[in-house]
C-alpha cells in the first residue's frame, strides 16, 4: 500500500468509476480465497466500506488505490480464513465449497437472462472448479493467500508479503508448500467441456431411468461422494467410498425422493446438476471426472449456500 504525505493542492481523490472498477477483481480474489460467494461478497463491501470511512484527502493520499484495495481484500479474507477453520470444527458433517452458479445466467444471485454487470462475474477457470478450491480448503490460510495472490493473481512475493506483513522470503516458502499439496492432491486436469457434459448428460438419464447398472458403469471404482448439509437438512455425514455404495445410496434416493427432478446447469464452471424440489434448487451437484468416469461427487445440500442459486 502506498502513500504520499498528501495530496497536491486542489487535487481530489480517485473518481468513484476507478475505484467501483475493482470490483471484479476483488469478488474474483476473495472468492478463491474464501471458497464462498456470499463471503467475499461480503468482504469486498468491507474493504469499499473502510475506503469511503476515510477522508477525501485521506484517499487522495493513496498513490495507488487499487492495490490498496487489493491488500485490504486480502487481511480481510485472511481474517475470515482463521476463523472459519475455527467454525468448520463445529461444523455437522461434511464442509463443502459454496457452489457458483453460471454468471451467463446468474447475476449477482438473481436468475435471468439478461446483459450482466461483469463487475457482478466471477471469472471462470480452472481455479475456481470444485476440485480446486476443496484443494485450497486443504491449505493453511497463509498458504492459501500466498499461493493465490501469487500463481493465480501473479502478484510478485514482494507484493505478497507487502499484503500479508510477511517476509518474501516466507511468501515464497509458503508458496511452495501450497503447491506440494496441489501436487499430493493431484487434481486432474479439466477435461473437455462436451465430454464432461456428456458423461453428466449420462448420470441424469440413468438416475431418471433407475438405472443403477448404468450409474455403476459412469462411475470410478474408487469413486467417492461428498454431501453437505451443514446439520440443516439431510446428508450423509461421511463420505461414501466405492461406486457400489454410491450406486445404491444414489439409487435409494431417487426411489425415495420421486419429486426430486435433476437439471442440466453449470457449477463452477463445469457441468454439473442441481436438484429442484417443489420449484426450488435444494442440491447442487459438482462432479471430478477421469478418463470417462466419475471420480468425485460433491453433493451441496445446506440451504446457506445455495442461496446464490435460489434467491430470485
Amino acid at each position: 500500500m502506498t502513500t504520499r504525505s498528501g495530496p497536491p493542492d486542489g487535487q481530489p481523490g480517485p473518481g468513484l468509476d476507478v475505484i467501483m472498477g475493482e470490483r471484479r477483481h476483488l469478488v474474483n480474489l476473495a472468492y478463491r480465497l474464501l471458497g464462498s460467494l456470499t463471503e467475499a461478497e461480503d468482504a469486498v463491501q468491507e474493504t469499499y466500506a473502510r475506503w469511503y470511512a476515510m477522508s477525501e484527502r485521506q484517499q487522495a493520499a493513496i498513490e495507488a488505490p487499487a492495490a490498496w484495495l487489493t491488500t485490504v481484500a486480502s487481511r480481510i479474507c485472511l481474517d475470515q480464513l482463521g476463523s472459519a477453520r475455527v467454525r468448520r470444527e463445529r461444523y455437522v458433517g461434511e464442509w463443502i465449497p459454496e457452489p457458483l452458479p453460471d454468471p451467463a445466467t446468474w447475476i449477482s444471485g438473481a436468475p435471468g437472462g439478461g446483459v450482466a454487470d461483469p463487475a457482478d462475474r466471477v471469472t471462470l477457470d480452472e481455479s475456481v472448479s470444485m476440485a480446486f478450491l476443496v484443494v485450497l480448503d486443504s491449505m493453511t490460510p497463509a498458504e492459501r493467500v500466498a499461493f493465490v495472490l501469487h500463481d493465480i493473481f501473479r502478484y510478485s512475493f514482494e507484493e505478497v508479503a507487502e499484503i500479508t506483513g510477511r517476509s518474501p522470503a516466507a511468501c515464497r516458502k509458503l508458496a511452495s508448500s501450497a503447491r506440494h499439496r496441489l501436487d499430493v492432491a493431484r487434481p486432474p486436469a479439466a477435461p473437455a467441456m462436451a465430454g464432461h457434459a456428456s458423461v453428466i448428460r449420462d448420470f441424469k438419464r440413468a438416475w431418471d431411468a433407475g438405472d443403477i447398472d448404468a450409474i455403476l458403469g459412469l462411475l470410478d471404482p474408487d469413486a467417492v461422494a461428498i454431501a453437505d448439509g451443514g446439520g440443516l437438512v439431510p446428508a450423509a455425514l461421511l463420505p461414501i467410498e466405492g461406486r457400489e455404495r454410491i450406486g445404491r445410496y444414489f439409487m435409494e434416493i431417487a426411489r425415495n425422493v420421486a419429486s426430486l427432478n435433476l437439471l442440466e446447469r453449470t457449477v463452477n464452471g463445469q457441468p454439473g446438476l442441481v436438484g429442484l424440489q417443489d420449484g426450488v434448487i435444494v442440491t447442487v451437484f459438482a462432479f471430478d471426472i477421469a478418463d470417462d468416469r466419475i471420480t468425485r461427487i460433491w453433493a451441496v445440500r445446506n440451504p446457506d449456500k445455495l442461496r446464490p442459486w435460489t434467491t430470485a
